[in-house]
């Protein structure tokens, strides 16, 4: 029998849902679904900066986890962009984290998690 997927926490909601190439009708491209787990991930590693063990701890999954999970985000992306697909953000084994900002360290935490600032 499978395992149960782990729930994943996103803390942000993306602002937009479809992106697709300038000039071409939407119904009449082929999309590519990027699962909003997969949109965390890349927030987090390639637009926060995040390391993967600390993007993985904010998603509540294992590292190994998380970098399977970013490498399949890229290759999407890589596939839409090369070949002219629209990239769609939906569904994924997701819940929504209230997440703030460190004031020193501006390191994203969960709302409800204590931080000990390193800087």
């Amino acid at each position: 029998m499978v395992r149960p997927r782990k729930l994943r926490f996103i803390g942000k909601r993306p602002e937009v849902k479809i992106f697709k190439p300038v000039g071409v009708p939407f119904r009449s491209i082929e999309n590519v679904t990027l699962t909003l787990d997969e949109y965390e991930a890349i927030r987090l590693c390639d637009y926060e900066g995040l390391e993967h063990s600390e993007s993985a701890e904010l998603m509540n999954i294992s590292r190994p986890t998380f970098t399977r999970l970013i490498e399949s985000a890229r290759k999407k992306i890589a596939t839409a962009i090369i070949e002219g697909k629209a990239i769609v953000l939906e569904g994924g084994n997701v819940a929504f984290q209230e997440r703030e900002r460190c004031e020193k360290c501006n390191k994203e935490i969960p709302a409800t998690k204590k931080h000990n600032c390193k800087e």
